[in-house]
């Protein structure tokens, strides 16, 4: 694993990289695709780092839909926010989308390391704020009822010249909205034949769309 593209590593220099897993008690577990790393409600005791993989996160709502939280990809932390939390407890399912390894550094561990090295704890902390920072706009996104609206939103935040960088099928769409396929389907067929968006990604109308969020 290349320490220097993990986040709450990537101020530190290559000696305290080297030092600082020669220091620490960890462990590693290896987990195969589709395996669950972790349950939502879940003790969280260590940080968990993902060192090798991708990973997705979802919760299921009062209306028992998936709801896709984000993928992640190696390395980084998982829930390193909750660790320090009075209810220290994993919020979302955290599933294998390809063969991962996961590298368990004990609480008390990452105490020291914040105490000792100002580098990390930098790191730390910003990685943090920044994950509070995602959050917000999640929820952003899921405040806002109709399924047009959640689109548009998307397509805003993607938006690149006149075109809009689809990043996700239609499929992976619906459970990142926490909405049925066929309800998705016939909102996005709907905005393209209002003129807002075109079939291959351009945005047409501006005000249009920004309307579908207000």
């Amino acid at each position: 694993m290349n320490l220097s593209l993990c986040p709450i590593c990537g101020k530190l220099s290559e000696e305290e990289q080297t030092a600082l897993f020669s220091s620490l008690d960890y462990s590693t577990r290896s987990f195969k695709k589709g395996d669950w790393v972790a349950r939502q409600g879940d003790a969280l005791s260590s940080l968990y780092l993902l060192s090798k993989g991708r990973v997705k996160t979802e919760m299921i709502t009062e209306s028992g839909t998936i709801l896709e939280v984000e993928t992640l990809s190696a390395p980084t932390p998982l829930a390193s926010a909750f660790l320090f939390a009075e209810n220290n407890r994993f919020p979302v399912d955290v599933i294998a989308l390809e063969e991962c390894e996961i590298i368990l550094i004990p609480k008390s561990a990452v105490m020291r390391l914040l105490a000792t090295n100002e580098h990390f704890l930098q790191s730390y902390m910003a990685f943090n704020a920044n994950r509070t920072q995602f959050l917000s706009e999640r929820l952003q996104l899921l405040s806002i009822k109709t399924i047009k609206g959640k689109l548009a939103y998307y397509i805003l935040k993607r938006i690149q010249g006149d075109h809009y960088k689809q990043d996700r099928n239609q499929t992976e769409l619906s459970e990142y909205f926490g909405v049925a396929r066929p309800s998705l389907a016939r909102s996005f067929s709907e905005m393209i034949e209002e003129g807002a968006i075109s079939r291959e990604g351009k945005i047409v109308d501006m005000n249009k769309l920004k309307s579908y969020v207000l």
